[in-house]
Protein backbone atom coordinates (compact mmCIF):
# COMPACT_ATOMS: atom_id res chain seq x y z
CA UNK A 1 0.00 0.00 0.00
CA UNK A 2 1.27 3.27 -0.75
CA UNK A 3 2.40 5.45 2.31
CA UNK A 4 0.46 8.06 1.29
CA UNK A 5 -3.12 6.10 1.91
CA UNK A 6 -0.95 4.72 5.28
CA UNK A 7 -0.71 7.70 6.52
CA UNK A 8 -4.19 9.05 5.74
CA UNK A 9 -5.61 5.83 7.38
CA UNK A 10 -2.91 6.61 10.41
CA UNK A 11 -4.70 9.82 10.49
CA UNK A 12 -7.75 9.31 10.43
CA UNK A 13 -7.26 6.23 13.47
CA UNK A 14 -5.75 8.71 15.24
CA UNK A 15 -8.44 11.32 14.97
CA UNK A 16 -10.62 8.54 16.78
CA UNK A 17 -8.43 7.73 19.25
CA UNK A 18 -7.27 10.95 20.50
CA UNK A 19 -10.63 12.30 21.11
CA UNK A 20 -11.73 9.21 23.06
CA UNK A 21 -9.22 9.30 24.95
CA UNK A 22 -10.21 13.32 25.89
CA UNK A 23 -13.08 12.23 26.19
CA UNK A 24 -12.19 9.92 29.42
CA UNK A 25 -10.10 12.86 31.00
CA UNK A 26 -12.34 16.27 29.53
CA UNK A 27 -15.16 15.80 32.40
CA UNK A 28 -13.35 15.16 35.56
CA UNK A 29 -12.02 18.88 35.94
CA UNK A 30 -15.91 20.19 34.89
CA UNK A 31 -17.62 17.88 37.58
CA UNK A 32 -18.27 21.01 39.70
CA UNK A 33 -19.68 23.13 36.76
CA UNK A 34 -22.05 20.10 35.57
CA UNK A 35 -22.87 19.52 39.20
CA UNK A 36 -24.43 23.01 39.60
CA UNK A 37 -25.33 23.76 36.19
CA UNK A 38 -27.77 21.00 36.10
CA UNK A 39 -28.66 21.70 39.71
CA UNK A 40 -27.73 18.11 40.96
CA UNK A 41 -25.36 16.50 43.60
CA UNK A 42 -21.80 15.68 44.16
CA UNK A 43 -22.75 12.33 44.38
CA UNK A 44 -24.68 11.87 41.40
CA UNK A 45 -22.32 14.40 39.24
CA UNK A 46 -19.73 11.45 39.53
CA UNK A 47 -21.90 9.06 37.67
CA UNK A 48 -20.80 10.57 35.13
CA UNK A 49 -17.59 9.73 35.10
CA UNK A 50 -18.77 5.99 36.70
CA UNK A 51 -20.80 5.06 33.89
CA UNK A 52 -18.52 5.79 31.08
CA UNK A 53 -15.58 3.86 33.02
CA UNK A 54 -17.77 0.81 33.35
CA UNK A 55 -19.42 1.16 29.84
CA UNK A 56 -15.92 1.66 28.23
CA UNK A 57 -14.80 -1.53 30.30
CA UNK A 58 -17.27 -3.54 29.20
CA UNK A 59 -17.36 -2.50 25.46
CA UNK A 60 -13.89 -2.64 24.59
CA UNK A 61 -12.61 -6.48 24.83
CA UNK A 62 -16.04 -7.43 23.22
CA UNK A 63 -16.17 -5.09 20.71
CA UNK A 64 -12.54 -5.54 19.96
CA UNK A 65 -13.79 -9.09 19.28
CA UNK A 66 -16.59 -8.24 17.43
CA UNK A 67 -14.35 -6.75 14.74
CA UNK A 68 -11.70 -9.42 14.95
CA UNK A 69 -15.10 -11.82 13.40
CA UNK A 70 -16.95 -9.21 11.34
CA UNK A 71 -14.31 -6.82 9.94
CA UNK A 72 -12.66 -4.14 11.84
CA UNK A 73 -13.48 -1.12 9.40
CA UNK A 74 -17.19 -1.78 9.86
CA UNK A 75 -17.08 -2.34 13.60
CA UNK A 76 -14.47 0.93 13.88
CA UNK A 77 -17.28 3.38 11.88
CA UNK A 78 -20.18 1.64 13.71
CA UNK A 79 -18.68 2.70 16.72
CA UNK A 80 -17.46 6.14 15.83
CA UNK A 81 -21.16 6.81 14.77
CA UNK A 82 -22.12 5.54 18.01
CA UNK A 83 -19.81 7.84 20.04
CA UNK A 84 -20.92 10.30 18.13
CA UNK A 85 -24.04 9.67 18.84
CA UNK A 86 -23.29 9.93 22.83
CA UNK A 87 -21.65 13.16 22.46
CA UNK A 88 -24.41 14.69 20.57
CA UNK A 89 -26.87 14.12 23.74
CA UNK A 90 -24.38 14.70 26.10
CA UNK A 91 -24.17 18.25 24.43
CA UNK A 92 -27.92 18.53 24.56
CA UNK A 93 -28.70 17.01 27.84
CA UNK A 94 -31.45 18.49 29.86
CA UNK A 95 -30.19 16.90 32.93
CA UNK A 96 -27.98 14.40 34.68
CA UNK A 97 -29.98 11.56 34.01
CA UNK A 98 -29.84 11.71 30.36
CA UNK A 99 -26.00 12.99 30.47
CA UNK A 100 -25.33 9.89 32.58
CA UNK A 101 -26.85 8.09 29.60
CA UNK A 102 -24.71 9.64 26.67
CA UNK A 103 -21.54 8.72 28.82
CA UNK A 104 -22.88 5.23 29.00
CA UNK A 105 -22.96 5.45 25.03
CA UNK A 106 -19.55 6.92 24.58
CA UNK A 107 -18.35 3.98 26.60
CA UNK A 108 -18.52 2.09 23.32
CA UNK A 109 -15.41 3.93 21.94
CA UNK A 110 -13.33 2.36 24.30
CA UNK A 111 -13.02 -0.43 21.24
CA UNK A 112 -11.44 2.34 18.82
CA UNK A 113 -8.48 1.42 20.70
CA UNK A 114 -8.03 -2.26 19.74
CA UNK A 115 -9.90 -1.85 16.07
CA UNK A 116 -7.27 0.44 15.50
CA UNK A 117 -4.07 -1.20 16.45
CA UNK A 118 -5.82 -4.15 14.41
CA UNK A 119 -5.93 -2.29 11.63
CA UNK A 120 -2.36 -0.94 11.76
CA UNK A 121 -1.36 -4.49 12.05
CA UNK A 122 -3.33 -5.56 8.90
CA UNK A 123 -2.85 -2.71 6.77
CA UNK A 124 0.58 -1.65 7.19
CA UNK A 125 3.69 -3.06 6.11
CA UNK A 126 5.53 -5.52 8.59
CA UNK A 127 8.23 -3.01 9.14
CA UNK A 128 6.26 -0.28 9.73
CA UNK A 129 3.90 -1.61 12.41
CA UNK A 130 5.98 -1.49 15.16
CA UNK A 131 6.41 2.11 14.29
CA UNK A 132 3.15 3.08 13.85
CA UNK A 133 1.62 1.39 17.04
CA UNK A 134 3.87 3.92 19.23
CA UNK A 135 2.82 6.76 17.38
CA UNK A 136 -0.87 5.74 17.68
CA UNK A 137 0.13 4.93 21.74
CA UNK A 138 1.96 8.54 22.07
CA UNK A 139 -1.66 9.98 20.77
CA UNK A 140 -3.77 8.01 22.83
CA UNK A 141 -1.71 9.16 26.32
CA UNK A 142 -1.30 12.71 25.15
CA UNK A 143 -5.32 12.55 24.49
CA UNK A 144 -5.58 11.92 27.93
CA UNK A 145 -3.50 14.53 29.06
CA UNK A 146 -4.74 17.20 26.31
CA UNK A 147 -8.35 16.54 28.30
CA UNK A 148 -6.82 18.05 31.31
CA UNK A 149 -5.61 20.82 30.45
CA UNK A 150 -8.03 21.68 27.82
CA UNK A 151 -11.05 21.63 29.97
CA UNK A 152 -10.16 24.97 32.18
CA UNK A 153 -10.21 26.96 28.99
CA UNK A 154 -13.25 25.77 27.31
CA UNK A 155 -15.25 25.67 30.26
CA UNK A 156 -14.11 29.03 31.12
CA UNK A 157 -14.61 30.60 28.36
CA UNK A 158 -17.36 28.75 26.50
CA UNK A 159 -19.91 26.42 28.52
CA UNK A 160 -19.49 22.72 29.70
CA UNK A 161 -21.58 21.51 26.81
CA UNK A 162 -18.79 22.61 24.43
CA UNK A 163 -16.45 19.87 25.70
CA UNK A 164 -19.54 17.52 23.86
CA UNK A 165 -19.90 19.97 20.52
CA UNK A 166 -16.06 19.99 19.70
CA UNK A 167 -15.90 16.05 19.55
CA UNK A 168 -19.20 16.08 17.80
CA UNK A 169 -17.37 17.77 14.41
CA UNK A 170 -14.43 15.70 15.04
CA UNK A 171 -15.72 12.35 15.33
CA UNK A 172 -18.27 12.94 12.36
CA UNK A 173 -15.87 14.07 10.39
CA UNK A 174 -13.82 11.12 11.14
CA UNK A 175 -16.70 8.61 10.72
CA UNK A 176 -16.53 9.99 7.05
CA UNK A 177 -13.12 9.56 6.18
CA UNK A 178 -13.14 6.16 8.15
CA UNK A 179 -15.53 4.85 6.01
CA UNK A 180 -13.98 6.44 2.53
CA UNK A 181 -10.16 5.60 3.36
CA UNK A 182 -9.56 2.55 5.75
CA UNK A 183 -9.91 -0.15 3.90
CA UNK A 184 -11.73 -3.77 4.91
CA UNK A 185 -9.79 -6.04 6.72
CA UNK A 186 -8.07 -9.02 4.76
CA UNK A 187 -8.44 -11.36 7.63
CA UNK A 188 -10.99 -12.07 10.31
CA UNK A 189 -11.51 -14.46 13.08
CA UNK A 190 -13.56 -17.67 12.30
CA UNK A 191 -16.22 -18.51 14.69
CA UNK A 192 -19.11 -16.14 16.45
CA UNK A 193 -19.88 -14.01 19.12
CA UNK A 194 -19.83 -16.16 22.71
CA UNK A 195 -23.23 -14.18 23.96
CA UNK A 196 -22.85 -16.05 27.33
CA UNK A 197 -19.02 -14.79 27.92
CA UNK A 198 -20.29 -11.52 26.94
CA UNK A 199 -22.66 -11.64 29.82
CA UNK A 200 -20.32 -13.61 31.86
CA UNK A 201 -17.27 -10.63 31.03
CA UNK A 202 -19.90 -7.70 31.56
CA UNK A 203 -21.23 -8.94 34.81
CA UNK A 204 -17.67 -9.21 36.46
CA UNK A 205 -16.18 -6.76 35.40
CA UNK A 206 -19.32 -4.25 36.54
CA UNK A 207 -19.41 -5.93 39.75
CA UNK A 208 -15.72 -5.80 40.33
CA UNK A 209 -15.52 -1.62 39.19
CA UNK A 210 -18.48 -0.32 40.81
CA UNK A 211 -17.61 -0.58 44.38
CA UNK A 212 -13.86 0.02 43.32
CA UNK A 213 -14.97 3.23 42.29
CA UNK A 214 -17.85 3.37 44.35
CA UNK A 215 -16.68 1.98 47.55
CA UNK A 216 -15.21 5.74 48.91
CA UNK A 217 -18.92 7.06 49.35
CA UNK A 218 -20.90 3.84 50.19
CA UNK A 219 -18.39 2.95 52.78
CA UNK A 220 -15.78 -0.37 51.66
CA UNK A 221 -17.98 -2.62 54.35
CA UNK A 222 -21.39 -2.25 53.62
CA UNK A 223 -23.41 -4.74 52.24
CA UNK A 224 -23.49 -3.63 48.95
CA UNK A 225 -19.92 -3.50 48.17
CA UNK A 226 -19.42 -6.77 49.90
CA UNK A 227 -22.26 -8.14 48.14
CA UNK A 228 -20.77 -7.11 44.89
CA UNK A 229 -17.28 -8.00 45.53
CA UNK A 230 -18.28 -11.34 46.04
CA UNK A 231 -20.79 -11.69 42.59
CA UNK A 232 -17.55 -10.60 41.13
CA UNK A 233 -15.40 -13.08 42.34
CA UNK A 234 -18.04 -15.99 41.10
CA UNK A 235 -18.91 -14.69 37.86
CA UNK A 236 -15.64 -14.65 37.01
CA UNK A 237 -15.14 -17.87 37.69
CA UNK A 238 -18.32 -19.02 35.80
CA UNK A 239 -16.54 -16.51 33.08
CA UNK A 240 -13.42 -18.69 33.24
CA UNK A 241 -14.70 -22.37 32.73
CA UNK A 242 -17.08 -20.96 30.01
CA UNK A 243 -14.68 -19.29 28.03
CA UNK A 244 -12.39 -22.14 28.47
CA UNK A 245 -15.28 -24.45 27.43
CA UNK A 246 -16.63 -22.70 24.18
CA UNK A 247 -15.27 -23.76 21.18
CA UNK A 248 -15.62 -19.88 20.21
CA UNK A 249 -14.43 -17.72 23.20
CA UNK A 250 -14.83 -13.73 23.62
CA UNK A 251 -11.78 -13.96 25.03
CA UNK A 252 -9.14 -16.63 23.99
CA UNK A 253 -8.09 -18.02 27.22
CA UNK A 254 -4.59 -19.56 25.69
CA UNK A 255 -4.09 -16.54 24.24
CA UNK A 256 -4.01 -14.86 27.81
CA UNK A 257 -1.84 -17.37 29.34
CA UNK A 258 1.48 -16.94 26.63
CA UNK A 259 3.86 -15.61 29.00
CA UNK A 260 4.48 -12.47 26.69
CA UNK A 261 0.61 -11.24 27.47
CA UNK A 262 -0.25 -11.65 30.61
CA UNK A 263 3.25 -10.45 32.17
CA UNK A 264 2.06 -7.34 29.97
CA UNK A 265 -1.08 -7.22 31.19
CA UNK A 266 -0.01 -7.35 34.94
CA UNK A 267 2.20 -3.96 34.09
CA UNK A 268 -0.97 -2.50 32.40
CA UNK A 269 -3.18 -3.16 35.64
CA UNK A 270 -0.41 -1.65 38.13
CA UNK A 271 0.80 1.17 35.50
CA UNK A 272 -2.89 1.66 34.86
CA UNK A 273 -3.18 2.59 38.79
CA UNK A 274 -0.70 4.73 38.82
CA UNK A 275 -1.75 7.00 35.81
CA UNK A 276 -4.99 7.26 36.59
CA UNK A 277 -4.02 8.13 40.18
CA UNK A 278 -1.46 11.02 38.89
CA UNK A 279 -4.33 12.42 36.39
CA UNK A 280 -7.12 12.42 39.46
CA UNK A 281 -5.16 13.70 42.22
CA UNK A 282 -2.35 15.91 41.05
CA UNK A 283 -4.50 19.04 39.28
CA UNK A 284 -6.16 18.59 43.30
CA UNK A 285 -3.17 18.84 45.11
CA UNK A 286 -1.84 22.12 43.30
CA UNK A 287 -5.28 23.54 43.21
CA UNK A 288 -5.43 23.25 47.27
CA UNK A 289 -5.34 26.68 48.81
CA UNK A 290 -1.76 27.59 50.34
CA UNK A 291 -3.64 27.84 53.68
CA UNK A 292 -3.79 24.55 53.80
CA UNK A 293 0.36 24.32 54.57
CA UNK A 294 0.56 22.86 50.58
CA UNK A 295 -0.42 23.32 47.16
CA UNK A 296 -0.15 26.68 45.54
CA UNK A 297 -3.98 27.70 45.47
CA UNK A 298 -4.02 27.42 41.38
CA UNK A 299 -7.35 27.88 39.45
CA UNK A 300 -7.94 25.01 36.79
CA UNK A 301 -6.51 26.46 34.03
CA UNK A 302 -3.08 26.92 35.56
CA UNK A 303 -2.82 23.62 37.42
CA UNK A 304 -3.25 22.06 33.75
CA UNK A 305 -0.96 24.05 32.05
CA UNK A 306 1.40 22.66 34.88
CA UNK A 307 0.51 19.49 33.40
CA UNK A 308 1.80 20.29 30.01
CA UNK A 309 5.23 19.13 30.78
CA UNK A 310 3.89 15.89 30.58
CA UNK A 311 2.15 16.07 27.55
CA UNK A 312 4.90 17.56 25.62
CA UNK A 313 6.88 14.32 26.88
CA UNK A 314 4.41 11.97 26.47
CA UNK A 315 4.26 12.42 23.03
CA UNK A 316 7.96 12.28 22.28
CA UNK A 317 8.58 9.47 24.54
CA UNK A 318 5.76 7.68 22.33
CA UNK A 319 7.40 9.05 18.52
CA UNK A 320 10.69 8.31 20.24
CA UNK A 321 9.94 4.89 21.03
CA UNK A 322 8.59 3.47 17.83
CA UNK A 323 12.37 4.17 16.52
CA UNK A 324 14.03 2.86 19.30
CA UNK A 325 11.74 -0.72 19.58
CA UNK A 326 13.62 -2.30 17.18
CA UNK A 327 17.40 -1.68 18.65
CA UNK A 328 16.69 -2.13 22.34
CA UNK A 329 13.38 -4.09 22.44
CA UNK A 330 9.76 -3.12 23.58
CA UNK A 331 10.43 -5.09 26.89
CA UNK A 332 13.52 -2.44 28.32
CA UNK A 333 11.16 0.53 27.35
CA UNK A 334 8.20 -0.81 29.17
CA UNK A 335 10.43 -1.59 31.98
CA UNK A 336 12.19 2.31 31.35
CA UNK A 337 8.71 3.63 31.55
CA UNK A 338 7.64 2.24 34.24
CA UNK A 339 10.54 2.99 36.37
CA UNK A 340 10.65 6.70 34.92
CA UNK A 341 7.12 7.06 36.21
CA UNK A 342 7.84 5.38 39.84
CA UNK A 343 10.99 7.68 39.92
CA UNK A 344 8.44 10.90 39.56
CA UNK A 345 5.74 9.47 41.64
CA UNK A 346 8.84 9.76 44.22
CA UNK A 347 9.60 13.20 43.51
CA UNK A 348 6.54 14.26 44.26
CA UNK A 349 6.28 12.72 47.58
CA UNK A 350 9.69 14.26 48.83
CA UNK A 351 9.92 17.87 46.53
CA UNK A 352 6.53 19.20 45.99
CA UNK A 353 6.38 22.76 47.34
CA UNK A 354 7.47 24.20 44.56
CA UNK A 355 5.41 24.93 41.22
CA UNK A 356 9.04 23.91 39.30
CA UNK A 357 8.72 21.00 41.16
CA UNK A 358 5.41 19.63 39.82
CA UNK A 359 6.49 20.74 36.71
CA UNK A 360 9.57 18.02 36.38
CA UNK A 361 7.86 15.48 38.18
CA UNK A 362 5.02 15.37 35.68
CA UNK A 363 7.08 15.93 32.47
CA UNK A 364 9.61 12.70 34.14
CA UNK A 365 5.86 11.29 34.29
CA UNK A 366 5.10 11.61 30.77
CA UNK A 367 8.52 10.22 29.77
CA UNK A 368 7.14 7.31 31.43
CA UNK A 369 3.73 7.03 30.07
CA UNK A 370 4.64 7.68 26.11
CA UNK A 371 7.86 4.90 26.19
CA UNK A 372 5.23 2.16 28.34
CA UNK A 373 1.89 3.02 26.22
CA UNK A 374 3.57 2.17 23.27
CA UNK A 375 5.73 -1.12 24.14
CA UNK A 376 2.66 -2.86 25.87
CA UNK A 377 0.98 -2.26 22.78
CA UNK A 378 3.83 -3.80 20.42
CA UNK A 379 4.55 -6.66 22.67
CA UNK A 380 0.60 -7.36 22.79
CA UNK A 381 0.26 -7.24 19.11
CA UNK A 382 3.36 -9.08 18.66
CA UNK A 383 2.98 -11.82 20.67
CA UNK A 384 -0.91 -12.97 19.15
CA UNK A 385 -2.30 -13.90 16.37
CA UNK A 386 -3.48 -11.09 13.67
CA UNK A 387 -7.27 -12.72 14.29
CA UNK A 388 -6.95 -12.20 18.03
CA UNK A 389 -5.54 -8.56 17.72
CA UNK A 390 -8.74 -7.08 18.64
CA UNK A 391 -9.66 -9.28 21.41
CA UNK A 392 -6.08 -8.92 22.96
CA UNK A 393 -5.00 -5.50 23.09
CA UNK A 394 -8.91 -4.30 24.19
CA UNK A 395 -8.29 -6.64 26.97
CA UNK A 396 -4.86 -5.21 27.24
CA UNK A 397 -6.48 -1.55 27.63
CA UNK A 398 -9.67 -2.91 29.93
CA UNK A 399 -7.18 -4.08 32.52
CA UNK A 400 -5.33 -0.14 32.24
CA UNK A 401 -8.51 0.87 33.17
CA UNK A 402 -9.63 -1.74 36.01
CA UNK A 403 -6.00 -0.71 37.41
CA UNK A 404 -6.57 2.71 37.39
CA UNK A 405 -9.73 2.49 39.22
CA UNK A 406 -8.22 0.10 42.10
CA UNK A 407 -5.49 2.90 42.11
CA UNK A 408 -7.87 5.87 42.22
CA UNK A 409 -9.90 4.06 44.68
CA UNK A 410 -6.51 3.42 47.02
CA UNK A 411 -5.10 7.14 46.57
CA UNK A 412 -8.64 8.63 47.18
CA UNK A 413 -8.90 6.23 50.64
CA UNK A 414 -4.72 7.36 51.61
CA UNK A 415 -5.94 11.13 51.16
CA UNK A 416 -9.09 11.48 52.57
CA UNK A 417 -8.83 8.89 55.43
CA UNK A 418 -7.44 12.11 57.47
CA UNK A 419 -8.57 15.59 57.14
CA UNK A 420 -8.08 18.70 58.53
CA UNK A 421 -10.85 20.34 60.48
CA UNK A 422 -10.76 22.70 57.41
CA UNK A 423 -12.17 19.73 55.16
CA UNK A 424 -8.57 19.29 53.08
CA UNK A 425 -6.33 16.43 53.47
CA UNK A 426 -3.20 16.78 55.30
CA UNK A 427 0.23 17.33 53.24
CA UNK A 428 1.14 13.82 54.51
CA UNK A 429 -1.72 12.14 53.32
CA UNK A 430 -0.57 13.17 49.36
CA UNK A 431 3.00 12.45 50.80
CA UNK A 432 0.99 8.52 51.39
CA UNK A 433 -0.67 8.17 48.08
CA UNK A 434 2.45 9.26 46.37
CA UNK A 435 4.82 6.72 47.77
CA UNK A 436 2.41 3.98 46.82
CA UNK A 437 2.02 5.19 43.79
CA UNK A 438 5.75 5.13 43.53
CA UNK A 439 5.50 0.98 44.85
CA UNK A 440 2.63 0.50 42.50
CA UNK A 441 4.98 1.67 39.44
CA UNK A 442 7.84 -0.34 41.05
CA UNK A 443 5.75 -3.73 40.51
CA UNK A 444 4.81 -3.04 36.93
CA UNK A 445 8.24 -2.61 36.31
CA UNK A 446 8.77 -6.21 37.65
CA UNK A 447 6.23 -7.42 35.74
CA UNK A 448 7.60 -5.73 33.04
CA UNK A 449 11.00 -7.37 33.58
CA UNK A 450 9.32 -10.85 33.48
CA UNK A 451 8.41 -10.24 29.98
CA UNK A 452 10.42 -13.09 28.00
CA UNK A 453 13.05 -11.42 25.38
CA UNK A 454 11.83 -13.77 22.90
CA UNK A 455 8.90 -15.82 22.88
CA UNK A 456 6.86 -17.71 19.86
CA UNK A 457 2.87 -17.88 20.65
CA UNK A 458 2.48 -21.66 20.90
CA UNK A 459 -1.28 -22.35 21.56
CA UNK A 460 -3.66 -25.45 21.00
CA UNK A 461 -4.89 -25.30 17.19
CA UNK A 462 -3.22 -21.59 16.52
CA UNK A 463 -0.55 -20.83 14.18
CA UNK A 464 2.14 -19.90 15.53
CA UNK A 465 3.13 -16.28 15.65
CA UNK A 466 6.01 -14.30 16.90
CA UNK A 467 6.01 -12.43 20.34
CA UNK A 468 7.25 -9.14 20.55
CA UNK A 469 10.82 -9.01 20.97
CA UNK A 470 12.46 -8.19 23.87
Amino acid sequence: MPSKSTRLIFAVLASGAGVFSMLQSLIAPALPTIQHTLHTSQSTATWVMTAYLLSASVCTPIIGRVGDLAGKKRTLVAVLLTVLAGCLLAALAPNVGVLIIARIIQGAGGAVFPLSFGIIRDQFEPGRVSGSISNLSAVIAVGGGVGIVAAGPIVAGLDYRWLFWFPVVIVAVTALLALRYVPESPRRAKGRVSWSGAVLLSGWLVALLLPVSRGSRWGWSSAAVIALFAAAVVLFALWLFAESHSRSPLIDLRIMRVRSVWTTNAAALLFGAGLSSVWSFLPGFVQTPRSAGYGFGAGVTTSGLLMLPMLIAMFVAGVVSGRLEPKVGAKRLLISGAVSAAVACAILALWHTQQWQIAVAAGVFGLGVGLAFASMANLIVGGVPAEQTGAATGMNANLRSIGGAIGTAITSLLVTSHLQPSGLPYDSSYTRSFSALTLLLLGAALAAALVPARKAVRTPHLQPTPAAAE
